[in-house]
C-alpha cells in the first residue's frame, strides 16, 4: 500500500490514500485538519467531511494543506470552504481566548460571560471547552487560581498581599478556598507544611518497593523504586516541614488498595486524591485518566486533545510531574514511533505495567 509521506508524521491513523480515502468516504470530521481532496473532473478541493456527492475514486487526489491544492491548479469548494480555518481550528482559537481570559482577570468570568465573549451558546461552549481541556470552564479557571494562590504565597511577604496577587477580593473567600486547594491554612503552607501531618507508609509490590502518602485532603503521593529509603527521603524533600508519621490501621488499607491496583489495574481506585499543580498540568493529568486501561496514547495526541498541539514538551514535562503513580497512569502514554520512552519510576516498570494491562484485559474480555 502507497504511503502518503507528504502529511504530517504524528498523523498515524491517516497514513496511507487508503486510509485518507476511507476518511472521505465516512465523512471524517477529525481528518479536516489533517489534509484535503482534490477532485479532477471538477477542480475543486474539499476537506474530508464536506457534504458534497462523493467523487469516484480514480478521480481523486489527497493534499496536507489548501496550499498544496491551490499550487496543483485547484479551486477551494463553495460548500465546506477548506481555505479558511476548519471547525476544530475555530474551536482551539475560541477555547484559547477564554482561557487567556481567565488567567488575565482576577475574578473568574462566570460560563455565560466566557460563552459571549467567544460568540457561543453556553451550553455549547461548556461541551467544546471540556472536550478540548479535558476541564470545565468552572474546573480550569479553579486550577489556574490554585497556582496563582501557590505563587502569591511563595513571592509575598504576608498572606494579606497574597490574598489580593491570587485576585481574591477577601480574605474569607481567599481562607475558604485554601484549604480546598492546599490542604492546609495559607501561613502553613508559605512554611513548608510545617506542622502539617502526611501520614505514610511503605510496602512491596510485583514492581519492588512503594510508597503511599496522604495530607487531611487526600492521597498525595504514589511512588516506585528499589530502595524504601530513597521513597521516603523523596518524600522528606518534598514536604520538608511536615510531620511524617506511620499509618494507623485505616491508612494501611488504603496501601492495601493501592498495591491492589498495581497488581489489577483496572479495578479502580476509588480513594480521595489530593493533587497539586499547575492548571496546564491538571488538564494533561485528567487527560491521562481518561485513557482506558489496557491501550495507549502518545504525547502529540495528548498535546492535541489539551488544544495546544505544539507544546508536546509541555505535555512530557506535565506527564512527568505526575506525583501518583499508577492512580493517574502516566505508564500508558508512549512516543509517536511506539517505543515506551522515559518513565519516572522506571521504563522497565512502566513495560512491565502495559503488559499486564493488556493481559488482564485480555483474561477480563
Amino acid at each position: 500500500m502507497k504511503r502518503f509521506g507528504t502529511l504530517p508524521k504524528n498523523s498515524r491513523r491517516f497514513a496511507s490514500d487508503e486510509e485518507h480515502w476511507q476518511a472521505v468516504v465516512r465523512r471524517d470530521r477529525s481528518a479536516d485538519d489533517v489534509f484535503v481532496y482534490s477532485v479532477k473532473t471538477t477542480g475543486v478541493y474539499c476537506r474530508p467531511s464536506c457534504a458534497a456527492r462523493l467523487a469516484k475514486r480514480e478521480n481523486v487526489r489527497f493534499h496536507r494543506a489548501a496550499r498544496d491544492a491551490e499550487r496543483a491548479g485547484f479551486r477551494a469548494c463553495k460548500r465546506c470552504r477548506p481555505n479558511e480555518p476548519s471547525r476544530g481550528e475555530q474551536y482551539g482559537s475560541a477555547v484559547s481566548k477564554a482561557c487567556k481570559l481567565i488567567k488575565e482577570t482576577g475574578e473568574p468570568p462566570g460560563l455565560d460571560a466566557l460563552a459571549k465573549s467567544v460568540g457561543m451558546s453556553p451550553s455549547h461552549f461548556h461541551r467544546i471547552f471540556k472536550c478540548l481541556t479535558g476541564l470545565t470552564p468552572k474546573g480550569y479557571a479553579a486550577a489556574h487560581r490554585a497556582q496563582r494562590m501557590r505563587s502569591a504565597l511563595a513571592a509575598r511577604r504576608t498572606v494579606t498581599a497574597a490574598v489580593y496577587d491570587a485576585g481574591f477580593k477577601s480574605n474569607g473567600r481567599f481562607y475558604t478556598a485554601s484549604s480546598k486547594v492546599l490542604g492546609m491554612t495559607p501561613t502553613t503552607f508559605r512554611s513548608g507544611g510545617d506542622g502539617v501531618v502526611i501520614r505514610f507508609a511503605v510496602g512491596q509490590c510485583s514492581l519492588g518497593s512503594i510508597l503511599v502518602a496522604a495530607s487531611e485532603v487526600g492521597i498525595c503521593a504514589i511512588a516506585l523504586g528499589d530502595d524504601p529509603r530513597t521513597l521516603v527521603e523523596e518524600l522528606q524533600d518534598r514536604f520538608p516541614k511536615a510531620d511524617l508519621v506511620g499509618g494507623d490501621a485505616t491508612f494501611e488499607k488504603w496501601v492495601a488498595k493501592v498495591i491492589g491496583l498495581v497488581e489489577r489495574p483496572s479495578a479502580g481506585l476509588g480513594l480521595p486524591l489530593d493533587v497539586q499543580g499547575t492548571a496546564f498540568q491538571h488538564r494533561v493529568w485528567q487527560i491521562l485518566c481518561k485513557i482506558p486501561c489496557g491501550q495507549t496514547t502518545t504525547y502529540a495526541e495528548i498535546a492535541h486533545r489539551v488544544g495546544r498541539p505544539e507544546a508536546v514538551r509541555a505535555v512530557a514535562g506535565a506527564i512527568a510531574a505526575n506525583p501518583l503513580a499508577i492512580a493517574i497512569p502516566c505508564h500508558r502514554v508512549i512516543r509517536t514511533d511506539g517505543s515506551l520512552s522515559g518513565y519516572r519510576w522506571g521504563v522497565e516498570r512502566k513495560a512491565a505495567l502495559l503488559e499486564r494491562e493488556r493481559e488482564r484485559m485480555k483474561d477480563e474480555g
